[in-house]
């Protein structure tokens, strides 16, 4: 949680935290925002915690009833050991999601008896062939890889074709709801949302079962349309203005701050580029795909606008062999996985898109694919650098 708790947190007044003093601990808001800014992205998180219910179209079938509920470690908009179920099949070598029974995502929880019928959580059915859990991710700095123009990142694309075929990402080119036009997708572990209010918009539906014009349908609980005839609150129910309160939320929080070392001084972008571990990371291939910095474009938003941050990924799709989850989204096949950021890695208690790996060692133990050679670097490596390299990673 946050140092002052997420009580204090919320109440803290603009002028306190709020002042667009560089970000100093998880959940500030960026630096350099304006007045108008920063009222937004604290009203933007009081909605981020508030608790929906049933009269606000909470459900019939969803997995959180607030979006703080899912995303609190380290302060409101952090990941969490939250980790939900995608299922699907393959049918003549197609992907299925198995719609007509729910899927791909399992919404845990229904509101209950509800006129005649009862909504209660869904189960992953007997059809399904493909079963693969999702870690809650982080938040933090979302409005940075928001701002980065699609042409920069297939211009990144591009590069490491060039460079290093064997290991090379690839966009995951998507629907974007907003507009209607094919856009890469950044956000979500296959890349498969282009934008961050479409990125609340599909949360508000699928976690909480809110929906809004950008997202109008309800899921049918398990499969079963012919149960919304008891949806309380039939049609859209919400108009977009907590989808935008969201938006503005994460549009402004501030990336993961910099490591205080011996709870003193600061490790420095620079002192960490030029670490053991930082030239470790880069020597064994692990930068190939966890690109360390990239530039944001031209923003309305002055503290967005080409701003250089340190993500640690290229936000491209890769091949990762048997660590893929076997889910297809968008372009992206099963075997693919969006390059995860590593920043703000050192609250993380589980690692890998389904929390499989308790420590980072075997994080970087189980890649394969793409990921599989700077693996075996990585084995390969003396005792001595593996703890230096991991240390690395620790300060992220």
């Amino acid at each position: 949680m946050h140092p002052l708790g997420v009580a204090a947190l919320m109440t803290l007044p603009i002028g306190a935290s709020l002042t667009g003093a560089p970000a100093g601990t998880f959940g500030d808001p960026l630096g350099g925002l304006s007045p108008d800014e920063l009222q937004r992205f604290s009203d933007g998180r009081a909605a981020f915690e508030r608790i929906e219910g049933v009269a606000d179209g909470l459900g019939p079938v969803f997995n959180g009833t607030s979006c703080a509920a899912c995303h609190n470690v380290g302060a409101t908009g952090g990941g969490s050991a939250f980790v939900e179920t995608r299922f699907g099949t393959t049918t003549n070598g197609t992907f299925d999601p198995l719609v007509q029974f729910g899927g791909s995502l399992i919404q845990t929880d229904g509101i209950g008896p509800q006129g005649g019928c009862d909504f209660v959580g869904e189960h992953v059915p007997p059809e399904a062939t493909i079963v693969a859990a999702r870690r809650a991710t982080p938040l933090f700095g979302l409005g940075l890889v928001n701002a980065v123009p699609d042409a920069a990142l297939l211009a990144l694309a591009s590069s490491e074709a060039r460079r290093q075929p064997e290991t090379a990402g690839r966009p995951n080119m998507v629907q974007d709801i907003t507009t209607g036009a094919l856009a890469i997708g950044k956000f979500g572990w296959k890349s498969q949302i282009s934008n961050l209010r479409q990125f609340a918009a599909d949360a508000y539906l699928n976690e909480m079962g809110i929906t809004t014009p950008l997202e109008p349908d309800e899921n049918c609980p398990q499969g079963d349309c012919a149960l919304l005839s008891c949806d309380p609150v039939p049609g859209v129910d919400d108009d977009l203005e907590d989808v935008d309160l969201f938006t503005d939320f994460m549009r402004f929080l501030a990336p993961p701050p910099q490591q205080i070392d011996g709870g003193a001084s600061r490790v420095s972008s620079r002192r960490r580029r030029w670490s053991p571990g930082s030239r470790l990371f880069a020597q064994i291939g692990c930068a190939s795909c966890h690109v360390r910095s990239l530039q944001t474009g031209e923003s309305e938003v002055a503290a967005l606008r080409a701003r250089t941050f340190e993500p640690y990924s290229d936000f491209l799709l890769h091949d990762m062999g048997s660590l893929g989850d076997g889910i297809e989204q968008g372009q992206a096949t099963g075997a693919e996985m969006r390059t995860a950021p590593l920043w703000g890695l050192r609250l993380f208690t589980t690692f890998l898109h389904d929390g499989r790996a308790t420590t980072v060692e075997d994080a970087i133990l189980a890649h394969d694919g793409q990921g599989r050679a700077a693996r075996d670097r990585f084995a390969e490596l003396r005792a001595d650098e593996k703890e230096q390299l991991v240390a690395f990673l620790r300060t992220l």
